[in-house]
Parts: C-alpha cells; sequence; structure tokens
C-alpha cells in the first residue's frame, strides 16, 4: 500500500484481514524461491541440448540476472500507480509460463530471451512483494520480514529438490518444468484474494506525486549491495575455496554452500524475535560482524571443520541483513516504499552480479582467502553503518 498508512488503516484494521494478508505475504516470498531455484536442475540440460559452450551459457545467465536488476526501477514506479497485488499476481503469472518455455526452447537466441523475461518477471515480483511485505509488517504491528525472506529460502531449497526428484523419477523435462509451472499458479490464484487491496481506488484519493528515492535509500541500497556481494561468494567461489584451498574433494566441495544455505534459513525463522527483542540496528551490526568474523575463520585457518564453521557463521549473520535494510527501506519518510525497496534491491541485485566477478579478480591478484578477507572488511563497514536502519 504505498500511501500513508492513516488512508488505508481502517479499511484493514480486522485482525482476520491482516492475518490473511501475512498468509499471502508468505506464500508469494515461497512461490517466488520455488520459481528461481526450479531454472538451476535445467541449466545442464539446456547446455547440453542447445551444444551451448561456457561462455554461451555465461552469455545467458549474465542476461536473465541484469533482466531483473534493470527492471526494478521501473517496477518501483509502477508498483506506486498500480499497486503491489495487481504487480503481484500479474508477474507471478506470468512468471510460471517462463518455467516451461525454458525446457522446451529450440535456440540459443530463444533461450537468452526467455531468460530476459523470465529475470524481468522474477524482478517485478520480488520488488512488488517485499513492499507488500512491508505493508503488512506495518499494520501486523510486529517485525515479519526475516520470516517471509526465510519462506523464500526453503522454496529455494524445495525448487531445487522437486524438479531434481521428478527429473531422477524420470519425468520429462518439459513435463516437469510444467508441473511445477502448474502448481505456482494454483498458488497465485489462491493467494490474490488475501493480498492487500492497494490500487489507487483503494486508497480512496489520488497517488502523491513520485518523488526521487530518499538519500537514505541509496545508502541502504549500498549496504545491500555489500550483503548480496557476500552471499554471491558464497554461491560461486565456496566450492572453488572448498576444493582449492582446503583440500576437499570435487564430490563433497558443495557441503560449504549447503552448511551456509541452511544457517540463513534458521538464522531468517529466528531473526523476527531477535530483532523484536534487541532492535534492527542491532541485528545488522552484529549480523555483519558475525559474517565477517566467519570470512576471516574461513579464509585464514587452514581447517576444512573450521572452515565449514565459518560458512555457517556467514550465512547466520547475512540471514537478517538484507530483510532490515529492506523494511526500514521501506520505512523511510517522503518516499513510496516500493521506489525505495527497488533502489535498494537494484543495487543489492547489482552486488549478486558483479560481486563474484569482483571477488575473481582480486583471487587472481592475490588469492581468493585475500579475497575473503576483503569481503570481511566490507561486511565491518555495514556493521559501523548500522545506526542507518533506525530511521
Amino acid at each position: 500500500m504505498n500511501v500513508h498508512p492513516e488512508a488505508t488503516l481502517a479499511d484493514v484494521a480486522d485482525p482476520s484481514r491482516i492475518a490473511r494478508a501475512r498468509r499471502a505475504t508468505r506464500v508469494i516470498f515461497l512461490v517466488a524461491g520455488l520459481g528461481v531455484s526450479a531454472w538451476a536442475p535445467m541449466v545442464p540440460y539446456a547446455k547440453a541440448r542447445l551444444g551451448l559452450d561456457d561462455a554461451q551459457l555465461g552469455l545467458a545467465l549474465l542476461v536473465f540476472g541484469a533482466a531483473s536488476m534493470v527492471s526494478m526501477p521501473f517496477v518501483g514506479w509502477l508498483s506506486h500507480w498500480l499497486g503491489n497485488r495487481l504487480l503481484i499476481v500479474a508477474s507471478g503469472l506470468l512468471m510460471c509460463v517462463a518455467l516451461p518455455l525454458l525446457a522446451w526452447v529450440p535456440s540459443a537466441a530463444a533461450l537468452t530471451a526467455t531468460l530476459f523475461y523470465f529475470g524481468v518477471m522474477l524482478g517485478t515480483v520480488d520488488v512488488a512483494m517485499n513492499a507488500h511485505a512491508v505493508d503488512v509488517e506495518r499494520l501486523d504491528g510486529g517485525r515479519l520480514m526475516s520470516g517471509f525472506h526465510g519462506l523464500f529460502s526453503v522454496g529455494g531449497l524445495a525448487g531445487a529438490l522437486l524438479m531434481s526428484g521428478m527429473l531422477a523419477l524420470g519425468m520429462p523435462l518439459v513435463g516437469a518444468a510444467g508441473s511445477l509451472a502448474v502448481l505456482l499458479v494454483l498458488l497465485v490464484v489462491w493467494l490474490r484474494g488475501d493480498l492487500l487491496d492497494d490500487a489507487p481506488a483503494a486508497s480512496q484519493g489520488k497517488k502523491a506525486p513520485l518523488g526521487m528515492p530518499h538519500a537514505l535509500a541509496w545508502l541502504l541500497g549500498l549496504l545491500c549491495f555489500v550483503s548480496f556481494l557476500a552471499e554471491g561468494a558464497m554461491l560461486d567461489w565456496s566450492a572453488v575455496f572448498m576444493r582449492d584451498n582446503r583440500g576437499v574433494s570435487p564430490a563433497s566441495a558443495g557441503l560449504g554452500y549447503a552448511f551456509f544455505s541452511v544457517a540463513m534459513a534458521v538464522g531468517r525463522f529466528a531473526g523476527d524475535r531477535l530483532i523484536s527483542r534487541r532492535g534492527a540496528a542491532w541485528a545488522v551490526r552484529c549480523g555483519a560482524l558475525l559474517a565477517a568474523t566467519g570470512f576471516l575463520l574461513a579464509a585464514w585457518v587452514p581447517s576444512m571443520w573450521v572452515a565449514l564453521v565459518g560458512f555457517v557463521l556467514i550465512g547466520l549473520g547475512a540471514s537478517n541483513i538484507v530483510p532490515v535494510l529492506f523494511s526500514a527501506a521501506g520505512r523511510l519518510p517522503g518516499t513510496s516504499p516500493a521506489v525505495a525497496i527497488a533502489t535498494a534491491t537494484t543495487l543489492g541485485y547489482a552486488g549478486l552480479l558483479l560481486g563474484p566477478a569482483l571477488i575473481g579478480f582480486v583471487a587472481h591478484a592475490s588469492s581468493l582467502p585475500i579475497a575473503f578477507g576483503a569481503v570481511a572488511g566490507l561486511l565491518v563497514l555495514v556493521g559501523l553503518s548500522a545506526k542507518v536502519v533506525q530511521s
């Protein structure tokens, strides 16, 4: 609801209505996680089917991420004028169409175009669902954002497992992708009636003129950049680090990211209660310093087990930083929540896209442990900037 709270609180004061909106928000975060992770098991199939080399596949994947990032500023504008509910439902349904298309496309050009479309839809869902989550959190009166992001993490795990399981049972790729797409369509159709009605007509007045994002939105976005960079480091470099620097076999090198992912999910589900007790600034400060400690332990203690402990600390520490930053962006005065969140998510996704490459350059010039140490230094800066979320 990208309008002032006093204009709409009367319409949603019923606790049961807020509870339904809370449930619907959890479901859309789950749907988004399922959708984005379903693509991961399809990547090797697409590469083999289309005869792509590593460079061609890398370009297609870059288009996917870039499409999500560049669409987000426009989504903030659309959300301000059309409402989060319309964008969540429309983009959620359109996202589902991409899954069977990705399993079927007959050429590299078609794959790239479909990934661009898929990325735009995911970017739209991402901004709109986070803006909607800020509204629900404000109306509920408690801390909910970390739990919402926890459901996204669960969806990410479940989507990869569901796709992998169907493929392991011998289901054709198009059939598996289509089956998951149908499930997601049913979930979106089911939740649509419980989302908050935040269209302009629902606010009993015209939308306020749309201005530039609050200056603090850019600062929050830069902090998101660092946090997403740390997550990207785990996604793209943890297995390489375990194999090349800790002597783990290639078959077991992915354990580091698994430890990180489980710790992040656990941290997010525990996060709302901790943040309610200790405050948002405390969560960012302690989380950033804990994650920095994890990077330093993994990088400088020559032990596989200590590295795994470090990855757990990174997951726990980073788990609540982005949810707190998004929540803070959505509460900034004088700025549409969707526009502020779009600013933060755009810079955050830039960290996810560019961060692994930057780490690679640093590692090439020095070593991967030194690159991890540099990430730890950036996280310390995030911790020192934690007071910004009190606004």
